[in-house]
């Protein structure tokens, strides 16, 4: 009995301590299309907001099952890495915990029918309450078990203020292909009593949490500056830059595309996209992995632009038998699933096609070699110093005796505009 209970005991103590899985952007239903999720100042911007300023972000996406469906939403504070944090909702809310939302429009002159919904935050009946992360979390018919998708939102309280360039690697062997960031974090506006223990800072390239890297200790203090320097920390690839294509109208094949055919919906070929891993970097000009809904032939993308089924093809120069290509962007929140895996056909090439609505958007192929599993999205697009990027560096507070952390600092850095 008594080997009975330390087993139980155990099996509790090894549940409490388990972590969940962190919250990231995802989408649940695979009639949800075309989400976005931005600060209301700039389509496609990086969803933060200040805390206690007029500042909104906004959400918005389509439901292809038409008709009106009800949907709530709510937000959960959470940690640096995602994880819920340990405080009750109404230390983090105002007013109320839920809400539904209640701004939608219909689809109009278009062949694929649709709910177009929207939704601002904050506003008269969910606002954060402190800084830190949150989770948006979108569900049906008020059950969380229905749910619908979520997004990632940070809401800053600036107290610290961040400096930062980029410069090539320090490795020799990574010179031509890395970009190294370093920063310094100045902490005079808070009362720091060890900012080894503290304060932690995530990097982001372009806003992709794949990329991201957690400082949790600087390489040494100066004053109240922490410097994080270390010639082994926050290197990054510097990757490529992204394909794209355009079907901001679908009257007349713009760049990229091959045909367009019309019918009871419609098909938009695009021509074949080569393996751009290469010697050498070519200039190209993209947004950074971002899209954007946008139709020049109707007044407002939100219900006149319509969908197109967008097919791609692949010469990766790899078959079957060595891994799997799948086409990523911040359109599918970079996620390598079933809806992003591109098939391999006896001609040597890859394909796939996607219902995307009307707009510019930014991709890239990844590849998953069947020998590592490792997902590598530098095998078929190539990796340059070059590369034009944007990082995004999130400064996260836990004080002592604190069950929250705060996101104390942000700052943005181009590696082409330093």
């Amino acid at each position: 009995m008594k080997s009975l209970l330390s087993g139980i005991l155990v099996f509790f103590c090894l549940a409490a301590n388990a972590q969940t899985p962190p919250f990231e952007n995802n989408v649940y239903r695979h009639e949800i299309k075309s989400v976005e999720f931005y600060n209301s100042k700039k389509a496609s911007s990086f969803p933060i907001i200040t805390l206690g300023s007029d500042e909104t972000v906004t959400l918005g996406f389509d439901d292809l099952s038409g008709g009106t469906r009800t949907f709530n939403y709510t937000l959960q504070h959470c940690d640096a890495n995602w994880q819920p944090s340990k405080i009750t909702s109404a230390e983090y809310l105002e007013s109320y915990t839920d809400d539904r939302i209640t701004d939608y429009i219909y689809s109009s002159a278009t062949y694929q029918k649709y709910t177009h919904y929207q939704l601002k935050l904050p506003n008269q009946n969910i606002i954060p309450k402190v800084s830190g992360n949150y989770i948006l979390k979108v569900y049906e018919d008020g059950d969380q078990q229905k749910m619908i998708l979520t997004r990632r939102l940070y809401v800053v309280a600036q107290k610290v203020a961040v400096a930062a360039t980029v410069q090539s690697s320090n490795k020799v062997l990574l010179r031509r292909t890395n970009q190294k960031v370093n920063f310094t974090v100045d902490c005079s506006g808070l009362q720091v009593q060890n900012p080894r223990t503290e304060v932690r800072v995530l990097l982001m390239q372009n806003a992709r949490p794949g990329t991201a890297l957690l400082n949790n200790t600087p390489t040494y203090i100066r004053g109240t500056q922490l410097v994080y320097n270390d010639v082994d920390i926050n290197d990054f690839a510097g990757r490529n830059e992204f394909r794209h294509f355009d079907t901001r109208t679908l009257k007349l094949n713009s760049e990229r595309i091959s045909k367009i055919y019309k019918d009871t919906a419609n098909t938009v070929m695009l021509l074949g996209d080569p393996n751009r891993n290469l010697p050498d970097y070519t200039l190209l000009y993209d947004n950074d992995g971002k899209f954007f809904i946008l139709n020049q032939d109707g007044t407002d993308p939100r219900r006149d632009a319509d969908y197109a089924y967008m097919y791609f093809n692949l010469a990766a120069n790899k078959t079957a038998a060595d891994g799997t290509a799948y086409i990523v962007g911040q359109f599918n929140d970079y996620q390598l699933d079933d809806r992003s895996r591109l098939q391999y056909d006896d001609s040597g090439r890859w394909y796939t096609h996607l219902q995307l609505k009307q707009g510019v958007y930014d991709y890239e192929y990844v590849w998953v070699d069947n020998a590592t599993q490792k997902p590598d999205d530098t095998t078929l697009e190539g990796n340059y110093f070059e590369t034009e990027n944007e990082y995004q560096m999130l400064v996260y507070y836990r004080q002592v005796g604190s069950r929250y952390e705060q996101l104390v600092g942000y700052g943005q850095l181009n590696s082409a505009k330093q």
